[in-house]
């Protein structure tokens, strides 16, 4: 029998990389032994990468005494690092919350320091259903930006915008209320989704500022350069007909075009009465909505039930849901109260509910 010794001898001899991917597997092997190529955009807007993640935070909900784990959906330009466009967001991702990113990222800010903007070449994503969608596949076609999809299952391509993730995780969220940290299966949630993006957006903004590790300079000093004007929609209404294409079809009524419970009017909409136009609206605010004619843009038409109150389409579903809850539990209290009224109960018996008659012949 050999010595303990020479069999130790024997598997430290042994190549991490034959061990990894005998024991472990190919999916471990690629990730620690795989050869791996790195490559930068030769300039601005050449490539942007997009990708989703569940963030490791806790917020209030719309609904009270619960809270909700929000997403968060980024842009990063490939060659500066810079973060040209976001979306935080509760519930599954989509293509509209994709949309909502990539038409804060091509369009001009009105904060002059994030001067990231404009429409890339290429757009690098992954095999997501909102990535592969016919939505974003139409907009890229009208837009003239080629989509590059990576190798399913191989987050290496990705690898610019999961740092990113890492550094927010660790740099801004573990500052906040509510930070899911390792064995912590409860955190106290304390902001809102209105609170987060707006602690989001300081972060990013701070972000592009600061020198990079490895470029030396910051993200935004990388994107603008020597100067050069990148490739630009011809208007916001052209853009938002593109992105933000949840259309809807509606005849304009005498008090306002009706949509999810709300009604919306503008003056300009008096020659379209009874005339049936297309609306598109931004789910995280349906105060107001756009309204075109055969693609023309007509008008911004307000909800004046709330004029100042920013409505989000979760808001008004959650509502919904919960009135709903409410009907129901009325409805079971009263047919269980008909049912057992004046009906003798043995105390030790458990109570037993009868059917409710709803016709004269039912026995």
């Amino acid at each position: 029998m050999p010595s303990y010794a020479t069999v130790r001898d024997i598997v430290q001899s042994l190549d991490p990389a034959l061990v990894t991917l005998a024991l472990d597997g190919p999916i471990a092997y690629r990730d620690r032994y795989e050869l791996v190529y790195r490559r930068r955009a030769d300039g601005p807007n050449q490539i942007w990468q997009a990708d989703h993640t569940e963030l490791d935070i806790l917020i209030t909900s719309a609904v009270g005494g619960k809270s909700d784990r929000p997403w968060l959906t980024i842009v990063i330009d490939d060659h500066s690092r810079a973060i040209c466009g976001y979306t935080v967001f509760t519930g599954a991702p989509s293509a509209m919350n994709t949309a909502l990113a990539l038409r804060q990222a091509i369009w001009r800010k009105t904060d002059p320091a994030w001067a990231m903007c404009g429409i890339p070449d290429v757009l690098h994503v992954d095999h997501g259903s909102d990535f592969t969608s016919h939505h974003l596949e139409r907009t890229a076609i009208e837009l003239r930006i080629r989509i590059i999809h990576s190798t399913v299952a191989r987050p290496q391509g990705r690898g610019k915008i999961e740092r990113f993730f890492r550094t927010i995780n660790t740099e801004l969220l573990s500052t906040l209320p509510g930070h899911l940290r390792p064995g912590d299966r409860n955190p106290h949630p304390a902001l809102d989704l209105a609170a987060l993006d707006q602690a989001i957006g300081g972060f990013i903004g701070m972000y592009n500022a600061r020198p990079h590790r490895e470029l030396g300079v910051s993200p935004r000093d990388a994107w603008v350069a020597n100067g050069w004007l990148p490739r630009m929609p011809d208007s916001l209404e052209q853009l938002d007909g593109l992105l933000l294409t949840v259309p809807k079809n509606r005849v304009v009524q005498r008090d306002g075009i009706h949509f999810q419970g709300q009604r919306y009017l503008a003056p300009t909409l008096a020659p379209f009465v009874g005339h049936t136009i297309t609306i598109r609206y931004d789910p995280r605010d349906i105060s107001e909505i756009r309204v075109y004619d055969r693609d023309t843009f007509v008008c911004i038409a307000v909800d004046e039930a709330h004029p100042n109150l920013r409505l989000s389409l979760r808001d008004i579903e959650t509502a919904r849901r919960a009135r709903r809850r409410a009907l129901r539990h009325t409805i079971n209290d009263r047919i269980l109260t008909a049912v057992t009224r004046d009906e003798p109960r043995d105390v030790a018996a458990p109570p037993h509910r009868r059917r409710l008659r709803t016709y004269e012949e039912d026995e």
